[in-house]
């Protein structure tokens, strides 16, 4: 899961970028409003967490632009003012959830997932598709009952088709989210991680899940 971080507070943003990486997201950080808005409207994203007060941009103007570009991605606003007034304009410009400062890693953590939880298309802990299950609580994969054993990187990999079946995704796209935005990844690394997975997943079974497409990327699903 990608997550867009936006604080101006150096040393909260980097504990916030390496607890969230310590908890197996794929995170990226800015540290501004102008910066935050061209990424919340342009990037891909599973979740934004948007420090209310930004240089350039405050983070319920982003808010405001990301609604009224038809992205529905999940909005958490973090902000040292904690009055009702306050948290009501941030769920009226489209926040999803809104968190006074100081606050608890845990705490975070904890309307984090309830937020990815929402449903969405292929969304919470447990995906399926077909005869494959993916528990990313115990990261355990199976498919017709046969336990699949996965790194996490091919977790990652795997939560992300998953979570978009049926849908032509580029090697950028995967690249952007399954490694961190600062990996020095090569589209060559995909491909291995690709034919890694697949010969997991589609190997001995006579139904594919895993289709090349030539020029275009990759496409996860049942073959109709």
């Amino acid at each position: 899961m990608k997550i867009l971080i936006v604080e101006d507070e150096p040393r909260l943003l980097k504990a916030l970028e390496k607890g969230l990486k310590q908890e197996k997201y794929t995170v990226e950080t800015c540290d501004n409003g102008s910066t935050a808005m061209s990424l919340a409207t342009t990037g891909e994203y599973d979740l934004m967490v948007f420090d209310r007060m930004l240089p350039g941009v405050d983070g319920l103007a982003i808010t405001r632009e990301v609604r009224a570009k038809g992205i529905n991605t999940p909005i958490l606003i973090l902000t040292a003012k904690g009055q009702t007034r306050d948290k009501v304009d941030g769920l009226d410009a489209g926040a999803d959830d809104y968190m006074t400062k100081p606050f608890s890693f845990e705490e975070l953590l904890a309307r984090l997932r309830a937020l990815l939880r929402r449903p969405t298309e292929n969304t919470g802990e447990i995906l399926t598709l077909g005869d494959l299950t993916l528990n990313l609580t115990s990261a355990h994969c199976e498919r017709r009952g046969r336990s699949i054993t996965l790194t996490a990187t091919e977790l990652k990999l795997l939560e992300y088709l998953m979570r978009n079946p049926d849908r032509i995704i580029t090697k950028d796209q995967i690249i952007d989210h399954v490694w961190d935005y600062d990996a020095d990844i090569l589209p060559n690394t995909v491909e291995a991680y690709m034919s890694y997975l697949r010969k997991k997943i589609d190997g001995g079974f006579k139904v594919k899940m895993i289709h090349t497409l030539r020029g275009l990327g990759y496409k996860f699903g049942l073959e109709k």
